[in-house]
């Protein structure tokens, strides 16, 4: 998610903590009679909002006493005005968030504790992984509209044309990684590599996972270890050095063109590329092949570190006065199949079982794929993911230097994790 300094767009916001904490009780739902009228924010483009609407048109004809007004704007006007409703304390009822905001806002007081509409909004349909990216402190702020997860994306035409066959990603290790990476570079025209270059924070996140830590604590730290981050390197170094990913000039002009058709694997040009799972229609139109997803390498009797994220997150105002009418249309949202036929994959593949049973079959391809895969990995995800603290955002530009560092030889694996944990540890002020 692209995203501009969230302690720039909170400032106001953490103004007015102590005003929020100090709110009273949210009022009772009702009062004089005619029906509630709740808001309900979100961002995205004109498809989004016109399918947003439709539900929201589904939800009124079932519940007449109950009005829902939506308004969207685009990603980074849509958190600035955010930031302005609740510090004045005029923010939507129905609020929706991702990445680190669900755990910015929650700890200001805005978010109500879901715990106190458990009887309007059940939970009890949606995977526990995905709902641990809405809970924080032990107190749940908001269930996921959807999920992905980070994966790999494989090319099998470029497989068959070197002839190295695909991996059983049941079992396959960093080693078996690396050896089909050289040979599918070794046995490929010259341009074409085995896999892009994979630092990313996200994969930070995976490969410290499987060795029991993670990119940050529960409490606010620094989790990965500078041994873990050192391993890493020192991988991606042979796969660089061996030409399995490309040289660091080629790494360092990708990164600054992110688009699907702009990355190695949407032109063709790798067998193997880490991304989200929601990126695979993307970068499938970019290449024109039928890419598929594979789940991460590991080491033998390891879950592979992967988790489910949550596309977005719901949440509810904690100044709303109607926190019953907000969880119920929260509820329609997340597990009503009606809902999720109307949205399908928008906001990610639905988190409630019984809601993405409903809509596979009116999923296209690219949307069925990534849903069969999702199903597929459930059952080993890895407990859920630690939101990063606030000045985390900085976390994914300081890998981006040192990993450029790295791959210039400008610093050794060693020095560049001691980097990075310092510079990640100033960051998030700890």
């Amino acid at each position: 998610m692209r995203v501009r300094s969230i302690r720039t767009r909170l400032t106001t916001v953490a103004v007015s903590a102590t005003l929020l904490l100090s709110v009273a009780a949210c009022g009772d739902s009702g009062g004089d009679g005619g029906p509630v009228e709740l808001r309900f924010s979100w961002w995205g483009n004109n498809d989004r909002a016109q399918a947003t609407q439709k539900v929201i048109d589904a939800f009124q004809a079932q519940h007449p006493d109950i009005k829902v007004s939506g308004s969207s704007a685009d990603f980074n006007a849509y958190f600035d005005k955010l930031a302005t409703e609740v510090a004045a304390g005029d923010a939507p009822d129905v609020i929706t968030l991702g990445g680190a905001y669900p755990r910015e806002y929650g700890d200001r007081g805005a978010l109500l504790d879901l715990a106190r509409v458990r009887n309007e909004l059940k939970t009890d349909k949606i995977d526990a992984a995905a709902l641990g990216n809405g809970n924080f402190e032990n107190k749940q702020y908001g269930v996921p509209t959807g999920v992905n997860t980070f994966a790999l994306v494989v090319n099998p035409a470029v497989f068959a044309k070197a002839g190295v066959p695909l991996p059983d990603d049941s079992t396959w290790t960093w080693d078996d990684f690396a050896r089909i990476a050289r040979d599918i570079s070794a046995k490929s025209p010259k341009g074409t590599y085995g896999v892009a270059d994979p630092s990313s924070a996200d994969m930070f996140d995976l490969y410290s996972r499987q060795r029991g830590e993670g990119l940050y604590t529960p409490d606010g730290k620094v989790a990965i270890s500078r041994n873990t981050i050192t391993e890493w390197w020192t991988m991606t170094v042979g796969l660089r050095n061996s030409g399995a990913t490309p040289p660091a000039s080629v790494t360092t002009e990708l990164e600054g063109q992110p688009a699907p058709e702009q990355t190695l694997m949407g032109r063709g040009l790798a067998g193997m590329q880490f991304d989200w799972s929601n990126q695979l229609g993307a970068l499938r139109k970019a290449s024109g092949q039928p890419l598929e997803l594979l789940r991460a390498p590991g080491e033998s009797g390891q879950k592979p570190g992967m988790w489910l994220q949550a596309s977005q997150i719901y949440t509810i105002n904690a100044r709303t006065e109607h926190p019953k009418e907000a969880a119920t249309f929260v509820d329609f949202l997340v597990n009503s199949p009606e809902a999720g036929k109307i949205i399908l994959t928008d906001r990610g593949i639905p988190a409630n079982s019984e809601v993405l049973t409903s809509v596979v079959p009116a999923l296209n391809p690219d949307q069925s794929a990534q849903a069969t895969f999702i199903e597929k990995v459930t059952p080993q995800v890895g407990p859920p993911l630690v939101i990063g603290p606030t000045g985390s955002t900085d976390t994914r530009l300081i890998l981006q230097r040192l990993n450029a560092e790295v791959l210039f030889d400008r610093k050794s694996p060693a020095d560049a994790a001691d980097e990075f944990v310092k510079q990640v540890e100033a960051a998030i002020g700890k």
